[in-house]
């Protein structure tokens, strides 16, 4: 069975930083592209940066550029998010995900992705 996983939330004062990673069984991830997702209470899931494959770049929501970046570790088979200068309303769930049809606008549609994490907490908080 295909499943991803994220690792490495918690909780980390504003200002500070956390490195998710996401890695996968049964599953070469460094073929496919993987999205990170974050869903706060009370609003549905949203994507906030996407690493492609090749020489695709890396894409990132406006709320995110600067502070949050990708990248793919090979020999580790992780696709690793860092997010520094967190802010608290960057608290919520983050998921990764990983597809193959998700290229141009089409990597912001939940549908698009194939297989998703179960998700792990990041709350920022004094």
């Amino acid at each position: 069975q295909i499943q991803l996983m994220e690792s490495g939330g918690g909780l980390v004062q504003p200002g500070g930083s956390l490195r998710l990673s996401c890695t996968a069984s049964r599953l070469a991830l460094e073929r496919y592209n993987v999205g990170w997702f974050r869903q706060v209470p009370g609003k549905g899931r949203e994507a906030i940066a996407y690493a492609g494959t090749y020489d695709e770049p890396d894409k990132y929501v406006e709320s995110v550029k600067g502070r949050f970046s990708v990248s793919r570790d090979n020999a580790k088979k992780s696709v690793d998010l860092q997010m520094n200068s967190l802010k608290p309303e960057d608290t919520g769930v983050y998921y990764c995900a990983a597809g193959r049809d998700t290229y141009g606008s089409a990597w912001y549609m939940l549908r698009n992705w194939m297989y998703w994490g179960q998700g792990t907490q990041v709350t920022v908080s004094p």
